[in-house]
């Protein structure tokens, strides 16, 4: 059995990881109007969307998502969770690792969520002794190890959909939206058809970079993963992975990668650039620049240790990535509205981090918390 790269159900070629989303919206007629509307069906949108509906169950809330739900970046990540953002620690930020296991155990979601900590591995010597010894551009050791762990995608966004929806929030699938008035009300326009709403989060992360402000903030990128077969626990003894921690590397070449319940290893690496965000929508992991770097990655993989010098690969897949100037998350009020809310831009750090920020957007959008003010600090 080789690799799977069927085209997914939207029609785009990124390969299919290794989870499934399960949950999809029930057919209804947009609204004309909605006290909050969220644009972006992903762990941000949908986080934010469970959060509204129960912190204000009063209020009418649309979720907008262009595809399906998780079809951009939260369903084609690696689902390695960190405890800070890509540009470390931030004022205000708090404890995202126990922020992130609080709010899923609020809204009920089973996900696989395992925290054993994060190795950073280098190519240097490691202060004490390294539980891992492989050869690429040099011997990768462990040289620290930070907190964080790894958790199931498609069963995230299952689940916040679910929690969503039960809360009462409307949620929408193949609800594109093509542009905005930003007027009194604020104005979507949805399958041609306008809905107003009182206030606006823009969740789209790499893509819809115009419609939420983000084409000055960051680049938007294609990263690459794949999944090995299962490994028996002597291969994971041989490797130094026993201990089941996920890891990444401090110096380039990048490198990370991290165990799945049923000992699949999930590696990834790479990233093919666009210089429009348009072209992700098109890329084909099995061509051109992604499959030329995907072979690389297999050897690459292949070249770590003996025990994976013929193993075999299950799955190949890619996704979006928006890569802020300054690797500190975007999280600020529209520049066209107070009323609108821009959040993304995680640099890689969002699987935890945009669910934890799901829930700030929600608290910022009823007036129970300010918005951070993370830009100014950076500049």
């Amino acid at each position: 059995m080789g690799p799977l790269v069927s085209v997914n159900p939207m029609g785009k070629n990124w390969g299919i990881p290794p989870w499934t989303i399960d949950f999809h919206s029930p057919p209804r007629n947009l609204p004309d109007e909605v006290d909050f509307a969220i644009v972006g069906g992903g762990f941000t949108g949908l986080s934010a969307a469970a959060w509204l509906a129960k912190l204000a169950p009063n209020s009418s809330i649309a979720l907008l998502e262009a595809e399906s739900f998780g079809a951009g970046a939260s369903g084609y990540t690696g689902g390695m969770v960190l405890s800070e953002t890509a540009g470390g620690d931030l004022p205000q930020l708090g404890d995202v690792l126990s922020g992130y296991e609080e709010i899923l155990r609020e809204l009920r979601i089973s996900c696989d969520l395992a925290l054993p900590g994060v190795w950073e591995v280098a190519r240097r010597n490691s202060p004490t002794a390294s539980p891992i010894s492989w050869s690429d551009s040099g011997e990768l050791r462990v040289v620290k190890e930070v907190p964080g762990g790894s958790v199931d995608p498609g069963k995230v966004v299952s689940g916040l959909a679910r929690a969503a929806d039960a809360n009462g929030a409307l949620l929408f699938e193949n609800a594109r939206v093509d542009s905005v008035r930003f007027a009194e009300p604020l104005q979507l326009n949805v399958r041609g058809k306008w809905l107003r709403a009182k206030k606006i989060l823009f969740a789209t992360n790499a893509q819809s970079l115009e419609l939420a402000a983000l084409s000055e903030k960051g680049e938007a990128s294609f990263t690459l993963a794949l999944a090995t077969e299962a490994l028996s626990s002597t291969q994971l003894e041989a490797l130094g992975l026993a201990s089941r921690k996920p890891f990444y590397t401090q110096d380039m070449p990048y490198l990370w990668g991290r165990l799945m319940p049923r000992n699949q290893l999930i590696l990834g690496s790479g990233l093919v650039r666009a210089k429009d965000w348009r072209e992700l929508t098109t890329l084909d992991i099995t061509r051109g620049e992604a499959a030329e770097k995907f072979g690389l990655l297999e050897r690459r993989v292949c070249g770590l240790h003996p025990t994976l010098g013929n193993i075999r690969f299950t799955h190949r897949w890619g996704g979006p990535i928006l890569i802020a100037d300054d690797m500190v998350p975007v999280f600020a009020r529209h520049p066209q509205s107070a009323d609108a809310i821009i959040l993304g831009a995680y640099s890689g750090h969002g699987v935890a981090l945009s669910v934890y920020l799901g829930r700030w957007a929600a608290q910022a959008l009823i007036g129970q918390r300010e918005l951070p003010d993370w830009q100014s600090a950076s500049a």
